[in-house]
């Protein structure tokens, strides 16, 4: 299980990716704003896991929007914690699910999504969206911008 911590032990210095999802650590920092309604979003184009059955590789481009509430995620950690898949076999769902449910674990916001847009294998896209929470009315959330996928031709 992904291990919390509240500081920024991670920053300014170097180290190595963890080797699974399990072995990872994900960091929280206070929020210098805790009293307003605002969105913070994290994009990571480029993820990947393994296969479960195959252990070929499964790409995704992830967005994850959340409403902080008292606890911001740092950074460093984030993008270790998601490196930490590129050696962790599931299927999209879980990996998807698995990501928002440990940063709301860690986070505690007053809102979150992460959508999960996975390219194909086997000429099927498969895109996986959670969301947890209520959005206070009048919250600017935008689109997450990211284009089903067409394929080439």
């Amino acid at each position: 299980m992904v291990k919390f911590h509240t500081g920024a032990s991670l920053l300014g210095h170097q180290v190595e990716a963890p080797r699974g999802p399990d072995e990872a650590t994900l960091e929280r920092v206070p929020n210098p704003h805790p009293g307003e309604t605002y969105i913070a979003r994290f994009t990571a184009p480029e993820f990947t896991s393994l296969c479960p059955v195959t252990g070929q590789p499964d790409f995704a481009h992830l967005v994850i929007d959340y409403l902080p509430g008292a606890w911001l995620v740092e950074s460093k950690s984030l993008k270790l914690y998601l490196t930490s898949f590129r050696n962790h076999g599931a299927f999209h769902e879980d990996c998807t699910l698995r990501i928002g449910k440990d940063l709301v674990a860690l986070l505690e916001p007053r809102w979150f999504r992460i959508g999960g847009y996975w390219f194909p294998r086997g000429g099927i896209p498969i895109d996986v969206f959670w969301a947890t929470g209520e959005l206070p009315a009048g919250t600017w959330l935008p689109d997450q911008a990211v284009p089903p996928y067409r394929g080439r031709g």
